[in-house]
């Protein structure tokens, strides 16, 4: 997929893309293929697919959003959620910006903080951002268990088995965690749920090829797991689940 031909799928998808976002998005291929050259934060096979593969892919978590919980999706685009302050998102592992840049793109009134540990990725992201004046954006050198604020999301692409991500964003969101996996995570998610004394069926997964019709989403999904009754006291019911998430699950 080159960029008319994201461009076009994304128009559809997200209704109210505006010549501004549509400018972000195109200057991201000669960025990531600048700054790759420099500093391999994409790898070298999957850099002629960055449209399908990261851009897309990224944009999956508010593909989810705007399906099966359309209150959140709105209120990333307005940039409230909880009163009293900006709605904001961390990106945990984000490496060269994924998914937080795409997203912080698609929603520019939310606060996006783009989390890494590894500083030469981070210089990537951080250029990257500040060649799309993407003023919503601030980028950490740190390890996500440094950071002291709460956000309403955290995000992330496939760092980690969940049971090890988990402990990493555990008391930093209101709402949920939205993690990017592939494959067989049966097993991990099991021990995660488990160690987080989640309820059965409280996390959703939501196939990404149901929502983009491409070979390469075959095996890959948005999780959905809320933050723990103990943390999210009054917030429960903020996203109902949606008849065509699967909640099921065997732990």
């Amino acid at each position: 997929m080159d960029y008319e031909g994201f461009i076009s799928a994304a128009r559809s998808l997200f209704p109210g893309i505006t010549p501004e976002m549509e400018g972000r998005f195109k200057a991201l291929e000669g960025l990531y293929n600048d700054w790759n050259a420099r500093i391999n934060v994409i790898s070298r096979k999957d850099i002629g697919s960055l449209y399908m593969r990261h851009v897309m892919h990224s944009l999956a978590i508010a593909g989810y959003l705007k399906a099966m919980r359309p209150e959140m999706y709105e209120g990333l685009r307005s940039g409230r959620i909880s009163e009293g302050c900006p709605a904001s998102v961390l990106d945990i592992g984000t490496g060269g910006g994924f998914p937080g840049i795409p997203l912080a793109i698609l929603f520019p009134e939310t606060w996006f903080t783009l989390c890494d540990s590894v500083g030469k990725k981070t210089i990537v992201a951080e250029a990257v951002a500040s060649s799309l004046a993407l003023d919503n954006v601030k980028v950490v050198n740190a390890r996500a268990e440094s950071l002291n604020e709460t956000f309403d999301f955290v995000v992330s692409r496939a760092v980690t088995a969940l049971d090890n991500f988990y402990p990493w964003a555990a008391g930093k969101y209101r709402q949920s965690i939205l993690y990017l996996k592939g494959g067989d995570f049966s097993e991990e998610l099991c021990r995660m749920m488990s160690a987080a004394r989640l309820a059965p069926g409280s996390v959703r997964t939501w196939k990404i090829q149901d929502w983009i019709d491409d070979g390469m989403f075959e095996d890959k999904f948005v999780i959905d797991i809320p933050a723990s009754s103990a943390s999210q006291k009054g917030s429960r019911d903020s996203g109902k689940r949606a008849p065509s998430a699967s909640s099921g699950n065997s732990c």
